[in-house]
């Protein structure tokens, strides 16, 4: 009897010091992650901190060595310098009009060709998606000087007649900017993760009772997949507002441009003017922030709910 309560007196003893260990184990795991964490955090913090510094430094102080974290006073003067050298205003709306029409169109038309591939079954859908999906892996590069004589010479646009001759097309105007990007591959595979995980039986449902294939995308599968449209909406708004390349090629006249090209306004092959280059980096970011930190619930739940399939 008592070798018995011997042996459950060791288990136990030994049941307590498996768990001792099991719980240290977490801990310092944890600690080990969380520290990991706070290290990668401050890398990625640190750039956007310099940069709001210098935005509110003054001038001297930007290239000091050894440098100052904490500037000796605030100022606002590279603000300032910003909408005395540029049309802000009137860069800031282009921008936003470019950036909110190319997000609308990629949302409504990426949305029905991913209802389209994923609930109708029409011949050759699978074929041509891969095609679609094979696209994706060109870079877009390749593409510029194609596009860009797309555009100039399309017909009845810009002085064109119905051959593409004769003006200039959509050269230096926004719909060079829009129509590029009025729909991507990308959002139309990314919708269509959300439209496959949803169950064909309501479609099936909806033509027995004699629903038509807009109505049921409208009425049926389009609310339920918000969290997705929330998610594409923050990608190609933020890929719009940052689009920088593409605008500079097409654009030209000064009421045309937006709010990246004003970055060569601060850089010359010689000079590099910070304090101003900050303070208009720091106002473009704005924009993307407010739409991040009042969608972030959507977008988490987007990013969650976009690889799940039935």
């Amino acid at each position: 009897m008592d070798n018995i309560q011997n042996i459950e007196r060791d288990v136990r003893l030994a049941d307590k010091i498996a768990e001792r260990k099991r719980k240290t184990y977490v801990i310092v795991t944890r600690t080990l992650l969380y520290i990991l964490m706070t290290f990668i955090a401050v890398c990625m913090i640190l750039p956007f901190l310099w940069s709001l510094i210098t935005s509110l430094r003054p001038e001297e102080e930007i290239m000091s060595l050894p440098m100052k974290w904490i500037p000796s006073a605030i100022t606002l003067e590279h603000f300032k310098y910003v909408f005395e050298t540029i049309p802000f205003l009137k860069m800031f709306l282009n921008s936003v009009i470019v950036t909110v029409v190319g997000m609308l169109t990629n949302l409504f038309f990426g949305s029905l060709a991913a209802y389209a591939f994923s609930k109708i079954r029409f011949s050759g859908h699978k074929i041509i998606f891969n095609i679609m999906l094979m696209s994706m892996m060109i870079p877009g590069v390749i593409t510029l000087i194609p596009t860009f004589f797309v555009l100039l010479r399309f017909p009845l646009a810009g002085g064109n007649n119905i051959l593409g001759q004769g003006g200039i097309g959509f050269y230096d105007n926004l719909a060079a900017v829009i129509l590029p990007g009025a729909i991507g591959v990308y959002g139309i595979f990314f919708m269509r993760q959300f439209f496959t995980s949803l169950p064909d039986d309501m479609a099936e449902s909806a033509r027995i009772d004699g629903a038509g294939e807009l109505k049921i995308f409208y009425r049926i599968y389009l609310p339920l997949v918000v969290p997705g449209l929330m998610t594409l909406g923050i990608f190609t708004f933020q890929s719009g507002w940052n689009n920088f390349m593409w605008p500079n090629i097409v654009l030209q006249s000064p009421e045309n441009q937006l709010l990246t090209m004003a970055f060569k306004f601060f850089k010359t092959p010689t000079e590099v003017n910070y304090g101003p280059l900050m303070a208009i980096s720091l106002m473009m970011a704005v924009p993307v922030l407010i739409i991040y930190v009042f969608m972030q619930k959507y977008f988490v739940q987007g990013v969650a709910l976009g690889g799940i399939k039935d």
